[in-house]
């Protein structure tokens, strides 16, 4: 059968309008396959975060908020977080604590709540001092397999804009927890050391200390591995570990400087990884 000049001219129309479709289907398509494969990415990414290890943190130091920051400011949200924190949060998420030991439910009939509770990792840095409660809830709480990052300069060097008796001020010397002694552990202080100095540990982190302490093993029975000229002991206690650093210089100034975020990424994965 022979079409008719307009009917030849429907036909390829037809046609015509068949191709453009298909290709627009076929481009359609592949931009949807590029958009659920970013959304894949992105939703890799969030789980990715989401699934950042926990660590508890309690410190006198201004790590977690900035030392000068109104209460108007820190409930608002609109502050800028300490580049301390921000470190810390690249790999880690913190939890801030202000007690290690249980405290009582506001329901009476509730048991006490766990501040250590469901944490695998630890830091405190430069407390402020510990309760005898604090001390056992922290032995327990290592034994039973956390590990524990504890920051102990028996004299910071860093410069805070608050007076002597503030309540924000950091604590110039650390008070040394007995919790220590019962690791076999000591905190000695030599006013005669070189005031700067720099060490390494675990093959290669480097750590920058001013006016650091020295770590004594005392109890020949304890487990434990002396690094960075003897201002850090990393132990093992029962199930878990302690990492004792006598120097908080790594966590301490206003701005970062060289060397500071590397430092505590290395002591991050020495004590927690």
């Amino acid at each position: 059968m022979r079409l008719l000049p307009w009917q030849l001219t429907f036909v390829l129309a037809i046609v015509v309008c068949a191709g453009v479709a298909f290709s627009y289907l076929y481009e359609s398509g592949k931009e949807v396959e590029r958009v659920r494969s970013v959304v894949q990415n992105a939703t890799a990414i969030k789980d990715t975060v989401i699934e950042r290890p926990k660590v508890g943190l309690m410190t006198s130091l201004p790590i977690y908020w900035p030392l000068e920051a109104e209460f108007a400011d820190l409930a608002s949200g609109n502050v800028e977080v300490p580049w301390q924190r921000e470190v810390i949060e690249v790999r880690f998420e913190i939890v801030p604590l202000d007690t290690l030991s249980p405290i009582p439910a506001l329901d009476p009939d509730a048991p006490p709540i766990d501040p250590l509770e469901g944490l695998k990792n630890l830091a405190v840095i430069q407390p402020k001092g510990l309760s005898p409660a604090d001390n056992v809830a922290l032995d327990e709480w290592v034994k039973q397999g956390g590990k524990l990052l504890l920051v102990l300069d028996p004299l910071l060097t860093g410069h805070y804009h608050v007076p002597l008796g503030d309540p924000r001020r950091p604590a110039d010397v650390a008070l040394i927890p007995p919790v220590v002694a019962r690791w076999g552990l000591s905190v000695e202080f030599d006013e005669e050391q070189a005031p700067l100095r720099s060490e390494t540990f675990d093959e290669g982190s480097r750590l920058e200390l001013a006016m650091a302490g020295a770590i004594r093993v005392y109890d020949a029975a304890a487990d434990c591995e002396v690094t960075a000229g003897a201002a850090m002991v990393r132990c093992k206690v029962g199930e878990g570990r302690v990492t004792l650093l006598a120097d908080a210089a790594a966590f301490e100034g206003e701005r970062t400087q060289d060397g500071q975020s590397a430092s505590i990424h290395g002591l991050a994965r020495y004590a927690w990884e």
